[in-house]
């Protein structure tokens, strides 16, 4: 096992009627609030009008920034470092999932900075000492940023999504509550247990083997995932499915996992370029391609990484030769994401054609050159082609 430095300081307040705390976190930091969410969903399951009710009984001032999209832009976290600017803001809050709280990360880091928020995530800019406190209430179960220090972030001027991890983006509270994710539609609860899934993956497929324990939490978040995401999908408001799933989303990407046992991720830089040019749901392309790149990095020296999910993941006969078992493994991955889920199994299902394919291929080589197994550009373009 590799040497590491392991800190998590976000502070988490789980299970009903969590928001109750809302106030007095925020109190830790200040008294005027930028409050920043996405659509019409947290004012349907009553998270932004239980948040606002309690600001409002405690005279903590707030401002909206509304708008945030599933692949969060460039443009919304400058206009809301303008409003925090504008506003003399202290604290600002998320509403929602992975979106929002990736905003509300940019937003904060942004306010003190004086140039491009872009400059901040493609490293042309430094995130500045005084970086804003966060308070995520999570509405979502899929990416974690409730407890990690990362964000992704969408410049569609440029075709690029990139991410950006700094200690000073994790947030400072995360309030969750299962019972507000009740009214997830079965199509985003699916791609939310993809999402998951793969952020698992990503760390598991590491090179360094003496990681036991890591590898064995890795296994116990698939099989929440495994267990909780069908229920969730036929029992939307079943809390035990919700919760489940809600603490897993944070415990796969949380730095739990990657201690000791770190590696360069692939699937994800892979995606983040679909997601860049075509504007697709992050989970739903992650379950597209990682069974093809599962395909693409099968060989005798990481056969036994797949032994080990075949056997223990999904409960195949151990004496099956190694190679039947990683096909095994790839073949039930791919029967969770399409079949269980019932996500979209290919990329034209999407919209996405061969136009773009070589570009992103390229685009992303870098990233890939450093993962599990290295690729090249020619290889992540025959893994964006099986896809189609």
């Amino acid at each position: 096992m590799n040497n590491f430095t392991y800190s998590v300081p976000t502070t988490v307040h789980f299970g009903k009627g969590q928001i109750s705390q809302l106030t007095d976190s925020v109190k830790l930091y200040g008294s005027r609030v930028l409050l920043v969410y996405g659509g019409g969903s947290i004012k349907k399951n009553g998270v932004y009008d239980a948040a606002t009710a309690l600001l409002k009984e405690n005279n903590i001032f707030y401002v909206d920034l509304d708008g945030v999209e599933p692949n969060p832009r460039v443009e919304t976290v400058a206009r809301g470092a303008a409003l925090c600017r504008e506003h003399d803001i202290d604290v600002v809050i998320a509403l929602g999932g992975g979106s929002s709280i990736d905003c509300a990360k940019i937003v904060c880091a942004a306010t003190n900075y004086d140039g491009d928020p872009w400059d901040l995530i493609i490293g042309t800019g430094s995130v500045p000492e005084t970086v804003l406190p966060l308070i995520a209430v999570l509405t979502l179960a899929a990416t974690g940023s409730e407890m990690d220090p990362v964000a992704v972030i969408s410049n569609m001027t440029l075709n690029r999504k990139l991410s950006i991890g700094h200690p000073a983006l994790r947030p400072k509270v995360a309030i969750m509550d299962p019972e507000y994710t009740f009214s997830v539609p079965k199509y985003q609860t699916a791609s939310g247990t993809a999402d998951i899934f793969s952020h698992t993956l990503e760390s598991f497929f590491s090179p360094v083997r003496s990681a036991y324990l890591q590898n064995q939490f890795c296994l116990a978040i698939l099989k929440t995932c495994m267990k909780y995401g069908p229920i969730a999908l036929e029992e939307p408001d079943n809390y035990e499915a919700r919760a489940n799933l809600m603490w897993a989303s944070s415990w796969a990407i949380n730095d739990t996992l990657k201690k000791g046992n770190e590696i360069g991720w692939s699937v994800h830089p892979l995606e983040h370029e679909l997601s860049a040019y075509y504007d697709i749901t992050h989970g739903v392309g992650l379950a597209i391609l990682t069974p093809h790149w599962m395909r693409a990095v099968l060989s005798e020296e990481t056969v036994d990484r797949f032994v080990t999910l075949a056997t223990e993941l999904y409960g195949f006969d151990a004496s099956l030769p190694a190679m039947e078992l990683a096909d095994l493994a790839i073949d039930a991955t791919a029967k969770f994401f399409f079949e269980t889920l019932g996500l979209p199994s290919t990329l034209k299902e999407v919209g996405i054609d061969e136009t773009h394919l070589e570009a992103m291929a390229h685009n992303c080589k870098a990233r890939l050159s450093q993962g599990f197994v290295p690729l090249t550009p020619e290889q992540n373009l025959e893994i964006y082609k099986a896809a189609l």
